[in-house]
């Protein structure tokens, strides 16, 4: 695993900040899960339990009108961005008030007023399309600065290496996140890998820094996020960083995640991102009532956005028939 020291370079309201995401995302997904338990989250979902420093560190160093692309395990990289939890929530319970009508639920989150350009369930498919809005930033003079979450599954897919091949070419504003938990749904990265590092170890065939994060940790994600955005914003091109991380839990909520050694399931709890961020800030003398304070603040939030969640209509029918490319019949070929 990689280790880190405590960054010294962070100041003190940054660092609250990271705290209110990293706890107000695992209490929406403890939330998540309990709600797909009573039968109430249309469909499956993949939960980030354990993941929550990823999506907090990158969206901490981003600016307001930056885009995020991720994948189908996105519910942290969306509320991370801005986007109300209560719509989110809706969205998982299939609800009209969800922040896609309803209609996209846990696999498809997109709120693309807050920067969210959606969640992709094909595995390495959206990496091309976040470059073309990093193309498009690019030649609009925009400044804007994309970023690409996938899991380490994705490193094996073609459209990975053709899209750092590209986005190095081109020089694009981007910036490519692996998220290692280890495994590909199932199957260990490792055995299936010709390399230890899957995507860092990709890195110099297109001309990029081999760079590898401790994806617990909440201070050295924003750090390297805010050195591979502020590159990027300045015309500097591409970067890959890998974040080694673990999901709690199984895959999916259809995965109880039993193939996984007991040994390294009990080691990486131990590195819990949670527990572990709060007793950095206690260390460096943030008052316990203070971070007390920011976990009430979030719990309540959760539960807020679960009411107005299960009050939410279910959608209309005739809703099915909107915001499709075509009518469902024949003639659009024609």
């Amino acid at each position: 695993m990689t280790t880190t020291e405590v960054p010294t370079d962070i100041d003190r309201d940054t660092r609250l900040a990271l705290y209110r995401q990293v706890v107000g995302l695992r209490r929406f997904e403890e939330r998540a899960h309990r709600l797909f338990m009573e039968g109430l989250v249309k469909g499956t979902s993949h939960l980030s339990t354990g993941m929550e420093a990823i999506a907090a560190g990158v969206a901490e160093a981003m600016r307001p009108d930056d885009l995020t692309f991720c994948t189908y395990r996105g519910h942290a990289h969306t509320l991370a961005r801005g986007t109300p939890m209560d719509g989110v929530m809706a969205e998982l319970l299939g609800r009209a008030n969800g922040v896609c009508g309803g209609k996209g639920g846990s696999m498809h989150l997109t709120s693309v007023e807050h920067g969210v350009m959606g969640s992709y369930a094909i595995i390495g498919a959206h990496l091309p399309i976040a470059n073309g809005a990093a193309w498009s930033a690019q030649l609009r003079g925009s400044g804007q600065v994309t970023v690409c979450f996938f899991g380490d599954g994705a490193t094996n897919i073609g459209a990975f290496h053709e899209a750092l091949n590209l986005a190095a070419v081109w020089k694009l504003p981007i910036v490519f996140v692996c998220e290692n938990n280890l495994y590909m749904e199932y199957t260990p990265i490792g055995e299936v890998t010709a390399v230890e590092h899957p995507a860092a170890d990709r890195a110099g065939a297109y001309g990029l820094e081999p760079i590898i994060v401790d994806g617990n940790d909440p201070d050295a994600v924003y750090l390297e996020a805010s050195a591979a955005i502020e590159r990027a914003r300045a015309g500097e091109g591409p970067t890959l960083i890998e974040a080694k991380t673990y999901r709690h839990g199984g895959h999916s909520r259809a995965d109880p995640g039993d193939y996984r050694p007991e040994e390294e399931v009990d080691a990486w709890l131990a590195r819990d991102p949670l527990p572990m961020y709060r007793e950095r800030l206690l260390e460096l003398g943030i008052d316990a009532e203070e971070l007390d304070a920011i976990e009430q603040e979030r719990q309540d939030a959760v539960d807020a956005a679960t009411e107005a969640a299960k009050a939410g209509p279910l959608p209309d029918p005739e809703s099915a028939f909107t915001d499709v490319w075509a009518d469902g019949g024949s003639s659009w070929r024609n």
